[in-house]
């Protein structure tokens, strides 16, 4: 059986392609798994650590605040369906929906952004004496008020990064980055340091995290493999029938895609009458 991301989602001319074996009892499995869960009127009630974040709900022009105390990266989904790994020690501040012409966030320490895609409304994200500008790609800033510079690194996309105050030794304080590239931006002089490769700075590579090292391209690969990659990517415990599901294998492209997009090309890629449901990093 073969499905194309197209004509699972119409509005998206995306050519990915996605190819299931064992149709006849894929189907099945898929029928008794949600028929089977409706029926009998199951529903999993998941049990959750101390997260230790501090929400502040404002007016509708108010921001979230989300400060990640503890010692684990945390998973913020954005009401764009942007995914976001807020590292220890740092704070995200977002609004709970979108408005206006363009998506702000504010970054105080370390994440990762998988950003949705919309290229009439651009995602910035302000840390520091920077703005990182982008329509929908995937990259990591570290940008923490008590260090003497910022970097940027790019997974995926296309990325400007630019300095907040003009510099009157460098007018135009901005780079554009591509895959595999990084900036440094030393705040004292508000000067950007461009690295072409991210191979050859051995700090960079250092600090990678599992998400950025994993390969989200899949050539005829269990369903349950699939679900082991993201959760070692995004720090979650993903529930599924093993048994059910154990003869399904995809193959399917889920780079550059936020974590609720991954989620979704499966559940589509499963069968219509799939689907999943996030409760925290559950």
């Amino acid at each position: 059986l073969f499905l194309t991301w197209s004509k699972i989602r119409k509005s998206n001319s995306s050519s990915r392609v996605t190819r299931l074996f064992q149709a006849n009892f894929f189907r099945s499995a898929a029928a008794v798994l949600v028929i089977g869960l409706v029926s009998a009127g199951i529903y999993t009630k998941f049990s959750f650590s101390e997260t230790n974040l501090t929400a502040l709900n404002g007016d509708s022009n108010g921001l979230i605040e989300q400060i990640n105390n503890t010692d684990k990266t945390q998973l913020i989904t954005l009401s764009d369906a942007s995914s976001i790994l807020l590292q220890p020690k740092s704070k995200l501040s977002y609004p709970k929906n979108f408005k206006g012409t363009d998506r702000k966030v504010y970054l105080s320490g370390e994440a990762f952004f998988e950003i949705s895609k919309d290229p009439n409304k651009p995602f910035m994200v302000y840390a520091n004496e920077t703005v990182t500008k982008v329509y929908g790609t995937s990259f990591r800033i570290v940008a923490y008020s008590n260090q003497p510079r910022v970097e940027v690194l790019v997974r995926t996309g296309k990325v400007k990064v630019s300095g907040i105050q003009k510099s009157k030794a460098n007018a135009s304080n901005e780079v554009t980055l591509y895959p595999n590239q990084a900036a440094r931006f030393e705040r004292k002089n508000q000067v950007f340091e461009k690295i072409l490769d991210l191979t050859q700075d051995e700090s960079l590579l250092q600090s990678a995290k599992s998400i950025e090292q994993l390969n989200f391209e899949f050539q005829d690969i269990p369903v349950s493999q699939i679900f082991a990659t993201i959760q070692q990517a995004y720090l979650v415990s993903i529930d599924f029938p093993e048994e059910k599901l154990k003869d399904c294998y995809l193959t399917t492209s889920l780079i550059d895609e936020p974590l609720p997009e991954k989620l979704k090309i499966i559940c589509a890629s499963l069968g219509n009458n799939t689907r999943y449901e996030m409760n925290g990093n559950q």
